[in-house]
């Protein structure tokens, strides 16, 4: 091999069909950190530091068979092997979608739904402490306005790997240590939730508080999270839903979730009553969130919810 030419790494990752792509990448594209992550020609692509090496990942659809295309390319491509189960969790790759729509369909409303996005998959994240700080950005703002702020913050703390700022992939997301520590005045959020953030970044650094949870019970992560101020339930609910992969997290507080419910059964007029209507999507409360906000999203035309 060239010494010019950086090693990379591929491999299939199945999953069982159907399987809604181009929501998956609508939905990553929202949301994507300017100068981390990009969605290029129908292709997701970011920077990847995993165990104190660097690269970066390409994900796209196979051109035949049921699979997903991943490439780690630079020193990194040496992990694939280990890297197999992050990256399909974060696409949901192992979810049993036959199952899920047909519970979720039961339900009159959701039936609906699910018939206009079978296969319909609740996306991931890579890292477990990118993910918090966006929710927490994200509290009581756009869709839009946290993504902007999250940009800000990788500028302002992140590493620049390409000469360009303003290539598609310049830049790694700040260290834990680097966010507890860097000036975040007049970053756009209002002061507590900054505090909010460096604290939980410091305690992520000291190894108070470790986010990538191995999937399965994660009571007493939640309850971690729920100790500390200025991070409520719906924050929780939401990292558990992506991050830590929870099939039936549900962001009961959830603003967009609460109106289109309302406006499906106009008798959901409190909280309680919201929850009590979502009962009946267990175990598969987190994708009927996604079934919703996706509802949404189709009427305005653009991302919503999440």
């Amino acid at each position: 091999m060239s010494a010019l030419i950086a090693p990379h790494a591929t491999r299939l990752l199945p999953f069982i069909p159907p399987f809604d792509w181009p929501r998956m990448l609508a939905f990553f594209a929202g949301r994507a950190t300017a100068g981390v992550e990009a969605i290029v020609g129908g292709e997701y692509r970011r920077n990847i530091d995993y165990k104190g090496h660097f690269g970066w990942l390409s994900v796209t659809l196979a051109a035949e068979g049921n699979h997903l295309v991943a490439t780690l390319h630079g020193e990194v491509s040496a992990y694939i092997d280990e890297l197999i189960a992050p990256i399909s969790h974060m696409f949901d790759l192992y979810a049993q979608p036959g199952q899920i729509d047909a519970d979720l369909s039961a339900d009159p409303w959701l039936a609906s739904l699910v018939k206009l996005r079978p296969g319909l998959r609740v996306p991931g994240a890579f890292s477990g402490f990118e993910l918090v700080v966006r929710t927490i950005v994200g509290q009581q703002v756009s869709v839009k306005g946290a993504t902007t702020i999250v940009g800000r913050l990788v500028q302002r703390a992140g590493t620049q790997v390409a000469d360009d700022p303003l290539d598609p992939l310049a830049w790694r997301f700040p260290t834990p240590q680097a966010l507890a520590q860097v000036n975040l005045d007049k970053i756009g959020m209002p002061g507590k939730r900054v505090q909010t953030l460096q604290r939980l970044a410091a305690a992520v650094a000291s190894g108070e508080l470790c986010l990538d949870a191995a999937h399965g019970d994660t009571s007493e992560l939640r309850q971690q999270l729920l100790a500390m101020p200025g991070i409520g339930p719906w924050t929780v609910e939401y990292i558990a839903m992506r991050a830590w992969r929870d099939p039936d997290a549900w962001p009961a507080s959830d603003l967009v979730l609460m109106n289109l419910m309302t406006g499906q059964d106009p008798t959901l007029t409190r909280l309680a009553l919201h929850k009590a209507r979502a009962e009946a999507w267990r175990p598969w409360r987190a994708y009927a969130a996604l079934h919703i906000w996706n509802s949404a999203a189709d009427v305005a035309g653009k991302a919503k919810g999440g």
